[in-house]
C-alpha cells in the first residue's frame, strides 16, 4: 500500500503539503503537536482542506484520542477519515471536545469562522485549539509567510552524498532564481547519514545571480569532522523565485583516477513507481539507493521490485528509518536477473527518484538514475492520427559518440503501467543530421528488453566528425499504442580499458509552433518552448569536460543553430563566448579545453561553468568528463 499522500500533478506542478509536513525542522515540532493532542483529550478534528489524513501518514495519530472529524463541504460529510465518519462543522459544539485541532496551515482565518462553534469546557477549562502551525519553520526561511504552503516557500529537493572508502561526491548547480527576481536566496542544508541521523547543518548566502553552487563531500567532511559516511543531503532554497526545483548535477570521483561517474538531481516529488532500473551482467552487481524521504520509517514490505511487465513483486524485509539510506543489491531479490532485463520499481511514494551503482567484479563503478513511471497515462491514439501534422512528433535523442573510441547501447524502457506494448524505432544520424542507419525494434511487449548495439548497427558506416546521434521515434506502422512518455537506458562502453556510463530520460516533442497539450515543452511559461538555456558543469582539473548537443525537430525548423557557449565565473560573470552554428537534425561534440583558450580557462578559475543559450531553437545536451586514464562519466544536462 503505498502513502496516501499527494506529491504532484502532471497538469499543476508539484503539492507542497506533504514537504511542509516532511521537512527536517518541522518533523521535531510536529512530533511535540502530536504528544500535545495526545495528553489533551477528546480531540474534535477540524479538517476544512483534506489535510488530516495526509498528517496522518507521516506521523502516528493512534494515541491521539480523536472524538470525532468535522468538515467544512457538504460534499465531505459521511466520509471515513481517521477512522472516523465526517461529520459537519456545524456539530463541532456538540463534541465535548478538550482540544480542536484545526488540521489546516494559516489556520487563523478558519479559527476565526469557527470561534463560535468552539465547545465551551463544563469544569469552565478553556478548550485548546491548535493546528499544522505549531509545526511551521521559521518565519525567516518562508518566501511568502502569507501563503505557508506557496511552492516557492519549498524549493527543496534530496541529493545523494558519499564520502567513504576513498569515494567522494561533488554537487553543483547554480544561483538562477535571482535571474528570475528573488532577492538574496540562501541555501540550507542537513546531511543525513545511513541510519538517518543528522550530522551537520548549515545555511550559506547564495552566490549572485548565474553564480554557481558548489557542495563537495570532502570539503562538508572536512567542515564538520566527520568520519566516513554515505547518505541524504537534504537541500532548500530560502527565497526561490521562478523555479520551486533544486537542479544540480552530481560527479562521484575517487582517489583512484578510475572511480568517475555522474547523474542528476533527484526529482523533488516522491513518486509511486519507478522504472528503466538495468539487471546487472554477469560480472556486475547493481545496487539500487533507496533514500526514505520522509520523517517516518518505511515498514518491512512496503517497497520491492519485480522484473518489468511481470507480477513477481519481491520485497525488501527491513524496515527504513525516517531519512535514512539503505542499498538494495538487485542479485539478493533475483539471482538470476540479468542485462538488458530490467526491474520496476514499487516504491509507495516513500521516496525520491533513486539512484542505482552498477558494480562491476574489476571495482569500476558509474552511477546512474531510475526514472518515474507513471500512473496516470492512457494510450493516446491521436498521436499517430496527428503524425502528418507533427512530422517526427515525439523525439528521444542521445549522443552516438565516436564509434572508434565508445560503444553506444539503446535499451527501451516502459514508463508507464499502461505501457503493455510499444512500438519503437531507432534512427542514426551523422554529425550533419543525415540519416546513416535504422532500426525497428516492431511492437515490443511490456515484458521485453530488448537491447540494440547502435555501433554495430551502424557497421563501417563512415560519420563526418567522428560522432552523431540516435533518435529513439515511434513507429506507427508497428503499432499505435503511444502515450507521449517514451523513455530509454543510453549505454556508452569505452572500447578500451573497461569504463562505462549510462543515462536515461524521455521524449519530447522539439522544435515545432504546433502545440500538442504540454508539447514542446518550456522550462519556464507555455509551450511551445523554442529556447535554450543549458547548465554544462565544469570539472577541476584533471579532468576535461565534454559536451554533445543535438538538435531534434519534429517538423523542419531553422536550417543552423545559433547557439552561444557562455564560459562564466563562479561569480556569474561572463569571461568569453564562442558561437556555434549546429545543422538542424544534426549535432555537435565539443570538448572544453579545445574550445576556450588557456589564458580564458585561467580567467575563469574553479568553479565556473558554460551557460549553451539559444534563443533560435531548443537543443537537448549531454555532458560528461574524461580522465587522462580512460575513465569517463555521462549524463543529460538540465536547464531552467
Amino acid at each position: 500500500m503505498p502513502l496516501r499522500i499527494e506529491t504532484f500533478s502532471n497538469v499543476t506542478g508539484g503539492f507542497s503539503f506533504f514537504k511542509a509536513v516532511g521537512h527536517p525542522i518541522a518533523a521535531p515540532k510536529a512530533a511535540a503537536l502530536v504528544q500535545r493532542l495526545a495528553s489533551g483529550g477528546p480531540v474534535a478534528v477540524v479538517d476544512p482542506y483534506g489535510m488530516a489524513a495526509a498528517f496522518a501518514e507521516f506521523y502516528d495519530l493512534s494515541r491521539v484520542p480523536v472524538e470525532g472529524v468535522y468538515v467544512q463541504d457538504v460534499e465531505a460529510v459521511g466520509r471515513t477519515i481517521l477512522g472516523h465518519t465526517a461529520r459537519p462543522i456545524t456539530l463541532l459544539p456538540d463534541s465535548g471536545a478538550r482540544t480542536v485541532f484545526v488540521a489546516a496551515f494559516d489556520s487563523q482565518r478558519i479559527e476565526n469562522h469557527i470561534a463560535h462553534l468552539v465547545p465551551r469546557g463544563s469544569d469552565s477549562r478553556a478548550v485548546d485549539v491548535v493546528s499544522l502551525d505549531a509545526m511551521r519553520l521559521p518565519e525567516d526561511m518562508l518566501t511568502d509567510p502569507t501563503n505557508y504552503l506557496s511552492r516557492f516557500n519549498w524549493a527543496t529537493n534530496f541529493a545523494w552524498l558519499r564520502d567513504a572508502d576513498g569515494r567522494h561526491t561533488r554537487i553543483v548547480s547554480a544561483n538562477y532564481w535571482t535571474g528570475y527576481g528573488a532577492r538574496a536566496p540562501r541555501l540550507w542544508a542537513r546531511l543525513f547519514d545511513a541510519d538517518g541521523t543528522a550530522l551537520a547543518d548549515w545555511t550559506e548566502a547564495m552566490p549572485p545571480a548565474g553564480g554557481t553552487v558548489v557542495v563537495d563531500s570532502r570539503a562538508v567532511r572536512h567542515r564538520f569532522g566527520l568520519g566516513d559516511f554515505c547518505g541524504t543531503l537534504f537541500l532548500h532554497v530560502i527565497g526561490a523565485a521562478g523555479h520551486d526545483v533544486v537542479k544540480y548535477a552530481l560527479d562521484t570521483y575517487g582517489d583512484d583516477p578510475d572511480e568517475l561517474s555522474c547523474t542528476h538531481d533527484a526529482n523533488a516529488w516522491p513518486a509511486e513507481r519507478y522504472a528503466g532500473l538495468p539487471a546487472p551482467k554477469e560480472d556486475e552487481r547493481v545496487l539500487l539507493w533507496v533514500q526514505n524521504s520522509h520523517p517516518c520509517p518505511i515498514p518491512p514490505g512496503a517497497v520491492g521490485l519485480n522484473l518489468m511487465g511481470r507480477d513477481d513483486i519481491r520485497p525488501l524485509e527491513a524496515e527504513v528509518p525516517p531519512f535514512a539510506t539503505v542499498a538494495i543489491d538487485t542479485r539478493d531479490l533475483f539471482p538470476d536477473a540479468r542485462w538488458p532485463q530490467q526491474f520496476e520499481v514499487q516504491a509507495g511514494k516513500h521516496f525520491v527518484r533513486p539512484r542505482y551503482e552498477v558494480v562491476a567484479d574489476s571495482g569500476r563503478r558509474r552511477i546512474a538514475h531510475a526514472n518515474v513511471e507513471r500512473t496516470d497515462l492512457k494510450p493516446d491514439p491521436r498521436l499517430a492520427a496527428l503524425a502528418p501534422l507533427l512530422g517526427k512528433g515525439h523525439i528521444l535523442p542521445a549522443p552516438l559518440l565516436p564509434p572508434e573510441r565508445w560503444r553506444t547501447i539503446v535499451l527501451p524502457t516502459p514508463m508507464s503501467t499502461a505501457q503493455e506494448s510499444l512500438p519503437v524505432q531507432a534512427v542514426v544520424y551523422d554529425a550533419s543530421g543525415r540519416e546513416r542507419a535504422r532500426h525497428r525494434f516492431g511492437n515490443t511487449a511490456r515484458s521485453d528488453s530488448v537491447a540494440l548495439d547502435v555501433t554495430d548497427l551502424l557497421g563501417a558506416a563512415d560519420l563526418p566528425g567522428g560522432w552523431g546521434h540516435v533518435e529513439l521515434l515511434y513507429d506507427f506502422d508497428a503499432g499505435t499504442c503511444a502515450d507521449g512518455w517514451l523513455h530509454a537506458l543510453f549505454r556508452y562502453e569505452a572500447r578500451a580499458g573497461g569504463h562505462a556510463a549510462e543515462t536515461s530520460f524521455g521524449s519530447h516533442i522539439f522544435n515545432t509552433v504546433l502545440t500538442y497539450r504540454d508539447e514542446p515543452q518550456s522550462y519556464h511559461g507555455r509551450p511551445p518552448g523554442l529556447s535554450t538555456r543549458l547548465f554544462l558543469r565544469l570539472g577541476p582539473a584533471p579532468w576535461d569536460t565534454f559536451c554533445h548537443l543535438v538538435y531534434p525537430a519534429s517538423t523542419p525548423w531553422h536550417a543552423a543553430s545559433d547557439t552561444h557557449l557562455v564560459l562564466t565565473r563562479r561569480d556569474g560573470v561572463e569571461v568569453a563566448r564562442r558561437r556555434i552554428a549546429i545543422p538542424c537534425g544534426g549535432s555537435r561534440l565539443f570538448q572544453y579545453g579545445a574550445t576556450f583558450t588557456e589564458a580564458e580557462r585561467a580567467a575563469a578559475g574553479d568553479h565556473a561553468y558554460v551557460m549553451i543559450r539559444d534563443t533560435t531553437c531548443r537543443l537537448f545536451g549531454y555532458h560528461g568528463c574524461l580522465s587522462g586514464d580512460g575513465a569517463f562519466s555521462l549524463d543529460h544536462m538540465f536547464g531552467y
